[in-house]
């Protein structure tokens, strides 16, 4: 299993690049065969298809990088360093940490829910080893497009692409008097500039979509290790509500997901064309 796909465009023509770090759904049969959780469970913390909903993006001049490993097995969206001493042997208790306290490290303890993954721990060595073969060649990967934007265009623009279960909104309030379908995160400003916010946002408004920011997702170590935007390197987390295009309980497309896609294929060829504004400069 490699760890991650990347789809580059025939020409790059935009400075965004679209990420999706939690669609990966190649489950090593040694690992399915040590864990407690039915497939479906196990399955509960992908953000799956996500990939598939942002396949077009190489069309528009954007490479699209998506994991392989599944979030279960590895968690590229946090920080090499946050090791859960409760999984992995030989790990020292260090300042609290609520991702690492509840059990989502970067080697995940529990899926959705709550729910454990294994029936005991696994060693140090396991753990370090997932980091070596997967964490570290999905970011060398990412720092280079981030890298290689900047270098081409004098910005880079990451999309950081991922879904979230409808219960995780269905208490989050919309001034509109609905529950947004979008959730954008860029850290409360930390991560991105607010004018290249507004525009992703006024994309997604515009196909129609409901929108809401950092609320109850404000990015994670993806958005907080890119986003440089006094740098010009901008990352802005996508949430997207999973009802919308599949069928949480069987982790199926549902009927809706073939207009779905249509839609998100319009979000990410106006999104592209944000990155495009500096491309006669970067052609100088």
């Amino acid at each position: 299993m490699t760890a991650y796909h990347l789809t580059m465009p025939d020409v790059r023509t935009t400075s965004v690049v679209f990420a999706s770090p939690h669609s990966g759904r190649d489950y090593p049969w040694s690992f399915v065969r040590r864990t407690n959780l039915d497939e479906r469970i196990l399955r509960s913390s992908e953000d799956a298809f996500v990939d598939k909903l942002f396949d077009a993006a190489p069309r528009h001049g954007a490479p699209l990088l998506t994991a392989t490993a599944p979030r279960a097995w590895i968690d590229v969206n946090r920080s090499a360093e946050e090791l859960d001493p409760a999984l992995i042997e030989g790990v020292k208790r260090t300042a609290h940490n609520p991702r690492v306290a509840s059990g989502l490290g970067v080697v995940p303890r529990v899926v959705a829910n709550g729910r454990a993954i294994y029936r005991g721990k696994i060693t140090r060595k396991e753990a370090m080893a997932r980091i070596e073969e997967f964490w570290k060649p999905w970011h060398l990967a990412l720092n280079t497009l981030m890298d290689d934007s900047v270098a081409l265009f004098g910005e880079a623009i990451l999309i950081d692409c991922h879904s979230m279960p409808h219960e995780a909104i269905e208490s989050i309030s919309h001034p509109r008097g609905a529950r947004p379908e979008i959730v954008l995160g860029d850290r409360f400003g930390a991560a991105a500039g607010s004018d290249v916010v507004d525009r992703i946002e006024a994309a997604m408004t515009a196909a129609g979509l409901r929108v809401a920011r950092n609320a109850p997702f404000a990015g994670a170590f993806v958005t907080q290790n890119y986003g440089r935007p006094a740098q010009s390197r901008h990352a802005i987390q996508v949430e997207i509500d999973r009802s919308l295009y599949m069928n949480e309980q069987l982790i199926r497309p549902n009927n809706n997901f073939k207009a779905f896609k249509a839609l998100i294929d319009r979000v990410v060829a106006d999104v592209s064309e944000i990155g495009q504004s500096d491309l006669p400069l970067a052609a100088e």
